[in-house]
């Protein structure tokens, strides 16, 4: 059999420059959530089977990576015929697995509890830019705050970090976009839909940056639903978004929406944009949808322009933590892109381009007698003390591409060693 040297389809290897680059991304965003007071924490890659088909994850729950039952559990599954062969998966988010773990550890947490998580995620998906079948997510989430407080932190914190990481490619804005869940459902109950309808309704809307207003009409249409509620439901969206919640829902107010739902919103907005930098579009989206059926409340999702997916998503759900627990508890977060951020800054930036040149390399010839040697290690010990980066080799044939090499990895100040090196 033939050894295979690609990855897997929708799966990559990273390569030195490209290592560079997003760690470089995950130092910027932990530094900067922990000043917020997030407090990083892990979960298993894998997690049970039924915690990730319970419902919560929408049309992610079709995109499982299942893992099969082993041995005796698995010849028995075989045996009797059953249809689900898994006990177990590959997470598809990093939500589902909190959920869990804060159920599991409740008593050891604060309250409220401020996370961040940061790790791979796996979806069986259609690999494209920026989409892939493994990727990095980073969350964080604050549980136990039932006050707009959690999404003024949540959405202030993110965009504090997206204007220092795109602040290196010298993109200054990018747009965050706000709604609830609330507005959805009175939107459509206002248009005359069923409360069953809404689910199917909501997705089709989701789809509205991709198939346009006369798409989602088209598809409503195709579901059966009545012309009037449609041509109704639609209507809406014709009109332009108002600065305000308030404003552009107030036809609904009070018959089917709680104002306080378009006050809060009002308020989450106002707050953030006096915190983010200029530059940073904080705006009231009716459309917005995010695909989550667990999604209770405010929701929310960063664009830039130029680029046609979301960076960062997110929003209350405030039943997930209850449905294992026992205890209902608030809970709301963001989600960052972080494959979507690493294209955008490999579309403007070199990844092997070296971040500094302080390295130093010694480049030891095959006829250094030991004494010498060990005297250069001596030396590069020093130096790693002294807080610089240091490497050891032997010196190669092709000198002049050796040392192009090194200065591609940063390192600054090559050191040639022969057998009578005195020291630097």
């Amino acid at each position: 059999m033939d050894f295979i040297k690609t990855p897997i389809k929708g799966m990559r290897d990273c390569l030195p420059g490209d290592m560079k680059l997003r760690q470089s991304v995950i130092d910027m965003i932990r530094e900067t959530y922990t000043r917020y007071g997030f407090t990083e924490i892990e979960t298993p890659a894998m997690e049970h089977i039924e915690n990730l088909t319970n419902k919560q994850g929408g049309e992610n729950e079709k995109l499982i990576f299942r893992i099969l039952k082993r041995g005796q559990s698995l010849e028995e599954a075989l045996a009797e015929g059953k249809n689900e062969l898994a006990d177990s998966g590959l997470r598809y988010d990093l939500t589902v697995p909190l959920a869990r773990y804060y159920a599991n550890n409740v008593s050891s947490l604060p309250m409220p509890f401020k996370s961040l998580q940061i790790g791979s995620v796996w979806r069986a998906d259609n690999p494209q830019k920026g989409r892939f079948r493994q990727f990095t997510q980073c969350d964080i989430d604050i549980i136990g705050e039932n006050s707009i407080l959690a999404e003024i932190e949540l959405i202030a914190a993110t965009s504090d970090m997206l204007t220092r990481i795109f602040s290196r490619i010298g993109i200054s804005g990018f747009t965050v976009h706000v709604s609830d869940r609330n507005i959805l459902r009175a939107m459509a109950a206002y248009a005359g839909f069923s409360e069953e309808d809404f689910s199917t309704v909501f997705i089709i809307l989701d789809k509205f940056d991709k198939i346009g207003l006369d798409g989602v009409e088209n598809e409503l249409k195709k579901n059966g639903y009545p012309e009037d509620a449609v041509r109704k439901y639609v209507d809406i969206f014709k009109t332009p978004a108002k600065d305000t919640a308030r404003e552009t829902c107030g036809f609904m107010l009070g018959s089917f929406l709680d104002e306080k739902y378009a006050d809060g919103l009002d308020t989450i907005i106002s707050c953030v944009r006096g915190m983010v930098a200029e530059g940073v579009n904080v705006v009231f989206d009716p459309t917005l949808v995010r695909g989550m059926s667990y999604y209770t409340g405010t929701i929310f999702e960063c664009t830039i322009d130029d680029y046609h997916f979301a960076i960062a998503g997110g929003g209350r759900y405030d039943k997930m933590i209850g449905k294992y627990s026992g205890v209902d508890v608030s809970a709301c977060g963001f989600s960052i892109g972080f494959e979507r951020i690493i294209t955008i800054l490999s579309d403007h930036m070199d990844p092997n381009a070296p971040a500094s040149k302080d390295g130093v390399a010694y480049l030891i010839h095959q006829d250094t007698p030991a004494e010498t040697v060990l005297r250069v290690f001596r030396e590069a010990q020093e130096k790693r003390r002294e807080g610089k980066t240091v490497t050891v080799q032997g010196m190669r044939k092709n000198l002049k591409r050796q040392i192009d090499d090194l200065a591609l990895g940063g390192y600054g100040s090559v050191v040639r060693v022969y057998k009578d090196y005195s020291g630097s």
